[in-house]
């Protein structure tokens, strides 16, 4: 089966690994990006998605569209410092927005939700 996960696991504002995907359900529609982050490699999949429906990245908050696989925040720290870093965070969100999340379309097929090729 390609890569998908159960619907029942990914209510509004969740988001799920499917193989290399973070599948996001904003609320208002499905989504799939790649699941590593620009800045560090975190897994965004163990991310959450915020009021705006930008998917969060669990290490230090960058925030990705999920739509365009842009990120439209840059991160709120580095290594293990969680703070302001407003250079160095701004030099990360021009890299994101350049290098971005590859972006699939996901799907509801029955029970699943399911990553398009």
């Amino acid at each position: 089966m390609p890569d998908s996960v159960p619907a029942a696991d990914l209510p509004p504002g969740a988001v799920r690994r499917a193989g290399p995907w973070a599948v996001v359900n904003t609320g208002d529609r499905l989504a799939a990006v790649s699941r590593r982050c620009r800045h560090q490699l975190a897994d965004l999949s163990d991310g959450h998605v915020d009021a705006e429906g930008c998917l969060v990245c669990p290490w230090h908050q960058a925030r990705y569209d999920t739509s365009t696989g842009e990120m439209v925040s840059g991160p709120r720290g580095f290594l293990g410092y969680h703070g302001p870093a407003p250079g160095y965070s701004g030099l990360v969100k021009r890299f994101g927005q350049v290098l971005r999340l590859r972006v699939r379309r996901a799907v509801r097929r029955g029970p699943d939700v399911v990553v398009e090729p």
